[in-house]
């Protein structure tokens, strides 16, 4: 009867043993990913009224194309989350217009299923000016891709 009991007790321990040492499936349901900047473009003349670029050819210096001939009122666009600054060429038909974000990062740890976000802070917007007119910053920190972070006027 002892030895029985023994075994039982012994059996018990090692189920306890095994379920306890699964971990549940952990997924990331925060959607932490990192945000990207987006742009909206308006008229110049009206500047309350959305208008699209014809054409529209962008690319981050060094690096290959995005979007290629399109005409797009609005884009998100990554930025570099290893540099403090990212340069980006905007081409409408010939003219290149030379797009210059600069700002400070911060890593954001969000769980362990989900790791690591990053966001941007002091963020400031510099242009050559050719087709681009005009810009208005929405906001200094990039941490949500919700909303437009940048109005362009052309």
């Amino acid at each position: 009867m002892k030895r029985n009991n023994m075994k039982k007790f012994c059996l018990v321990i090692v189920l306890f043993s095994l379920l306890s040492a699964c971990e549940k499936d952990d997924f990331c349901t925060q959607n932490p990913i990192t945000p990207k900047l987006v742009l909206r473009f308006y008229d110049v003349t009206n500047k309350t009224e959305p208008k699209a670029v014809e054409s529209l050819y962008v690319w981050a210096t060094g690096k290959d194309s995005i979007l290629v001939n399109q005409s797009l009122d609005s884009i998100s666009i990554p930025l570099n989350t290893i540099a403090t600054e990212t340069v980006y060429n905007f081409s409408k038909g010939a003219v290149i217009n030379q797009f210059t974000i600069t700002y400070t990062t911060s890593q954001i740890y969000v769980s362990r299923s989900c790791g690591f976000k990053v966001n941007f802070n002091d963020v400031v917007f510099n242009s050559n000016n050719t087709w681009i007119k005009d810009i208005n910053a929405t906001t200094t920190t990039i941490d949500n891709q919700n909303a437009a972070h940048v109005q362009i006027f052309h």
